[in-house]
C-alpha cells in the first residue's frame, strides 16, 4: 500500500459523494417539485461518476469507494486487513470533503444535519440488498474486469428505482450524507440500521461469492 492508494480512494470517493449530493441538489431546484424527474437525475448523474471514477482510479487503488466493497474483497483474501482499514478511513474523510465541496458550490452552509428519515424493515431489507447485489456485479465481473466500470454504474442507477432507500449501498457514504439536508440525505438517527445491513450483505457475500464466483478479482472494484 502507498499514498498514491489512500488518495486514490479518498478522491474518488469524495468525487463520488459531490456527484450524489451536487447531482441531488440541482435536480431539486430544477425537478420544480417533480420527484421522480429529480430522482432520476440524481440516479443518471451517480451511475455516470461512478463509470468515470472507477475507470480511471481502479488501476491505482482498485476503485472500492466504498469500506462495503473494501471489507468485500477483505473477507475474499484478496487484500490485507491493514490496507484494508487505512482505505476505509480514506473512504470515510473522502466522503465528508465530498458533502462539504458539494454543499459549498450551491452555496450552502458545508455541514448540516439531515432531517430525512429513512426508517422501517423495508427500507433496511432495500440496503441489503443494494449493497448484496452491488457486491454480486463486482464479483461478477471478476472474468472480465474492463466492464466493471459500466456494469456497476448500470447497477446503481437501476438499484436507485427498484430499491426502496433508493441504494445508499455505501457505509461511507450513508455516514456522510447525513451530514447533508437535501435531496441525498438521511437522518443520523437512521444511518446505523442502514450501515448494519450493507455491513451484513458484504460479510455474507465476501464468503457467499468466494464459492459461487471462484476466481478472484484482485483488487478491482
Amino acid at each position: 500500500m502507498s499514498a498514491r492508494h489512500l488518495v486514490a480512494e479518498g478522491l474518488g470517493t469524495a468525487f463520488l459523494l459531490m456527484a450524489v449530493v451536487g447531482s441531488g441538489i440541482m435536480a431539486e431546484r430544477l425537478a420544480s417539485g417533480n420527484a421522480a424527474l429529480a430522482l432520476l437525475a440524481n440516479a443518471i448523474a451517480t451511475g455516470a461518476a461512478l463509470v468515470v471514477l472507477i475507470s480511471i482510479f481502479a488501476p491505482i487503488s482498485g476503485a472500492h469507494f466504498n469500506p462495503a466493497v473494501t471489507l468485500f474483497f477483505l473477507l475474499r483474501r484478496d487484500l490485507p486487513a491493514r490496507e484494508g482499514v487505512c482505505y476505509a478511513a480514506a473512504q470515510l474523510v473522502g466522503a465528508v470533503v465530498g458533502v462539504c465541496l458539494a454543499h459549498a458550490m450551491f452555496a450552502m452552509p458545508l455541514v448540516e444535519v439531515s432531517a430525512k428519515l429513512r426508517d422501517g424493515p423495508g427500507q433496511w431489507l432495500s440496503e441489503f440488498v443494494a449493497t448484496f447485489g452491488l457486491l454480486a456485479t463486482i464479483a461478477g465481473c471478476s472474468r472480465k474486469p474492463d466492464t466493471t466500470p459500466t456494469l456497476v454504474g448500470l447497477y446503481i442507477v437501476a438499484a436507485y428505482w427498484f430499491t426502496a432507500s433508493t441504494s445508499f449501498a455505501n457505509p461511507a457514504g450513508t455516514v456522510a450524507r447525513s451530514l447533508t439536508d437535501s435531496f441525498a440525505g438521511i437522518a443520523p438517527a437512521s444511518v446505523p440500521p442502514f450501515v448494519a445491513a450493507q455491513v451484513l450483505a458484504a460479510l455474507i457475500a465476501g464468503f457467499g461469492f468466494r464459492w459461487l464466483f471462484p476466481t478472484g478479482g484482485g483488487q478491482q472494484p
